[in-house]
């Protein structure tokens, strides 16, 4: 309890900005569920068939999995709140259209020839008497709609739209559960505290809940409109990967542009997502800078000419990488750090010592003993585990799972052998055995800032900010960074600012 209540102290600033990024993303998408599927309803209350298709087409897209819907979309809008919002609108229609439909078709069918024997016209009956007497149920399925939305809202820190879900993500990756606790318990308190204020609107006269619907449009309306004026000013955003490593490094980034032009609007988005929500954001313009590594830019991100192959040289390495960026995608990749965050082959010490293994190739002798946990990305990489199989002839028993749930599985002994990087903080605090890449499979990584082309040109100043740090951090500083992060549990931004002050790269205050 100590460390929670500790943790909201040190971020109760994040904790109301990613509070208001979930009422404002949730309540867009309720409103514009809503004024889908509640005319749809309306105008199908008289065609049986065609309602019935409705009702079986809403809950088809219902049942598609979140996290590949997200995917599906990425592609056709890109990332942040766009794909996040259309995803929970779809969630959305099932309950309000369903709750509609069957809320005006369920009336006393008496009440309506009586209607229609005053004279009333379709519009008149409609209002006076339908809508009146189905607005409970309409309610309620807003009511199942809204909380359906807050709940499934926590993916949208995936894709860059923010809310409670980067506290999740954040604990999740870090290993801290005080910060998972926060951000899950924060949104099922905004369900309970939502889904009793539209309680409450089941109670009241139709004028009251009208009122108070027309204010939630309103106020939704309002404040999206805001965050789009605020988000159209000049802006330099820049964005991260999942981890700690990259976290670190938007900060010094942040740091950096800022002691030069202290007039510059910096915006953070860290926990961005995977290498390819990066890439497609910054190619659409939705981010400006990332941190990337040379390995991944030759392995993931660029096709490379016939012939040639992935260099075992840093500097070349770079070289190719800051090239093929420049031809083939219209990017601009500036001068990288020092240190050499590579990926690793990771076991237990007892492990390791049992079978005397100190490099991959001795992976060959307990082949049938293995069972790995490697990340998707890892699974799908040519310097990943298919060039485990190429390269090394490995063929093992493999579990995917989440990054940051690696060290937990091998921990635990779910898995015993894993994947992750040289600069991990995890190795050194679980004592682990990272294997000798014998045969050199892995290329240099060697992370440095990735920018659209235009960028760098509207923005010079920033590009002589930035590349402050070309050759500068060694392996061991950023283990260390690391280290302080996940175990020691010190902020980013605050490890990020004692490296640059210490290294005379940043003015004290």
């Amino acid at each position: 309890m100590t460390e929670i209540g500790q943790t909201l102290i040190e971020r109760r600033t994040d904790l109301i900005q990613a509070l208001l990024q979930h009422i404002q993303i949730s309540l867009l998408a309720l409103v514009i569920a809503m004024f889908i599927a509640i005319p749809l309803a309306i105008a199908v209350t008289n065609h049986h068939k065609l309602a019935e298709f409705f009702l079986q087409v809403a809950g088809v897209l219902q049942t598609i999995p979140s996290l590949a819907l997200l995917g599906l979309l990425i592609p056709i809008v890109g990332i942040g709140n766009v794909p996040a919002t259309i995803a929970l609108v779809i969630y959305a229609i099932l309950p309000i259209f369903q709750n509609t439909y069957l809320g005006i078709t369920n009336i006393d069918p008496s009440l309506k020839e009586a209607a229609e024997a005053f004279g009333m016209s379709r519009w008149q009956k409609l209002f006076r008497i339908e809508l009146p007497l189905a607005m409970p149920e309409i309610i309620a399925g807003v009511r199942n709609a809204l909380v359906l939305i807050i709940g499934t809202a926590t993916l949208a820190a995936l894709i860059g739209a923010g809310g409670l879900g980067t506290f999740i993500l954040l604990g999740i990756n870090r290993n801290n559960s005080a910060l998972t606790l926060i951000g899950a318990v924060a949104a099922a308190l905004l369900a309970i505290a939502f889904s009793w204020l539209i309680g409450v609107l089941q109670r009241v006269k139709l004028r009251y809940s009208l009122t108070a619907l027309a204010l939630i449009v309103v106020g939704s309306l309002g404040y999206s409109g805001y965050t789009a004026y605020q988000n159209a000013q000049p802006t330099i955003t820049i964005a991260g990967k999942l981890g700690s490593e990259p976290d670190i490094l938007i900060n010094m980034y942040r740091d950096l542009i800022k002691q030069d032009n202290p007039q510059a609007k910096v915006v953070l988005k860290s926990n961005f997502g995977q290498t390819s929500f990066l890439l497609n954001a910054l190619k659409s313009e939705q981010i400006d800078i990332y941190p990337e590594f040379t390995g991944t830019v030759l392995e993931g991100l660029v096709k490379l000419p016939a012939g040639q192959t992935v260099p075992h040289s840093a500097n070349k390495t770079y070289q190719l990488a800051q090239n093929l960026l420049q031809q083939q995608e219209q990017l601009t990749y500036l001068k990288p750090m020092a240190y050499n965050n590579t990926y690793a082959v990771i076991v237990t010490k007892k492990f390791a010592q049992q079978y005397q293994l100190k490099t991959i190739s001795d992976l060959a002798r307990v082949e049938n003993k293995i069972t790995a946990g490697f990340d998707l990305e890892f699974m799908d990489r040519q310097d990943g585990y298919k060039g485990l199989q190429k390269k090394y002839g490995l063929t093992f028993k493999t579990k995917s799972m989440d990054p940051s749930l690696r060290y937990e599985a091998i921990q635990r002994g779910s898995v015993n052998l894993i994947d992750g990087y040289s600069t991990d903080s995890e190795i050194r605090r679980y004592h682990l055995v990272a294997l000798k890449d014998d045969r050199q499979l892995f290329p240099y990584y060697q992370g440095a800032p990735l920018m659209r082309a235009e960028t760098a040109q509207k923005y010079p100043q920033i590009v002589k900010s930035l590349n402050k740090l070309h050759g500068k951090i060694t392996d061991a500083q950023m283990r260390q960074m690391n280290y302080d992060v996940n175990v020691k549990k010190k902020s980013a931004a605050t490890v990020a600012r004692q490296y640059l002050m210490k290294h005379h790269l940043l003015r004290g205050k």
